[in-house]
């Protein structure tokens, strides 16, 4: 029963789901409507449970001495501490909370972006040797699109920017359009398979 009763919720309310999207009706509606009230209530439930996973996560990692164990404590204290500023001293408009988001999240973030941005650049760098044909192409489409991006291209060639913008608006826009397709086919079999029975691994494996 453990597996029986979750299984059978999400049969049901998956097809539920699926006859709201198909049939526009104030019944249909009624219970979308009703379903989002209740997800909002347990919203915080769902906050609950990340703050007990994250905390007995770090703490276990700690306990074992597991690598970079230390951080786990700049995560807890970080963690509990922001909370306990917002809880105390709200979070309006010049209050602690905010001074922290400000001063040192908003620099962090930035610095996540920026390492970010070195990374991609190495991963292009790699990507992008002439090993074969298919690499050759790529490599030579991303450097027209690059120039096309920046006034070199202009002074190399007035044509470069507007073959820059076909390389995206057409090669490009298509692979995009061929790989939304399949990842839309792929969702909507592994649907298909959740809301048969067929695909029960979110339950915790086996049958």
């Amino acid at each position: 029963m453990k597996k029986q009763i979750p299984l059978l919720i999400v049969i049901v309310l998956s097809f539920l789901f699926a006859l709201w999207a198909v049939i526009p009706h104030k019944v249909s509606e009624d219970f979308f409507q009703g379903y989002l009230v209740f997800a909002r209530a347990m919203s915080p439930f769902g906050v609950i449970l990340g703050l007990m996973s994250i905390t007995m996560v770090n703490v276990t990692k700690i306990k074992r001495k597991a690598p970079t164990w230390q951080y786990s404590y700049v995560t807890l204290i970080s963690l509990y501490l922001t909370a306990a500023i917002g809880f105390i001293w709200g979070t309006s408009e010049g209050s602690p909370y905010i001074w922290i988001f400000k001063n040192i999240q908003m620099p962090m973030s930035a610095t996540m972006f920026s390492l970010l941005a070195f990374y991609i650049s190495t991963a292009a760098y790699k990507a992008f040797r002439a090993r074969s044909a298919e690499a050759t192409v790529l490599l030579v489409a991303a450097i027209i699109v690059m120039l096309g991006q920046v006034p070199y291209g202009v002074m190399i060639s007035p044509k470069i920017p507007a073959f820059a913008q076909w390389i995206l608006d057409v090669p490009n826009l298509a692979s995009k359009r061929g790989f939304g397709l399949g990842v839309g086919l792929a969702m909507t079999a592994v649907s298909l398979k959740i809301m048969l029975g067929i695909e029960r691994s979110y339950l915790g494996g086996g049958d």
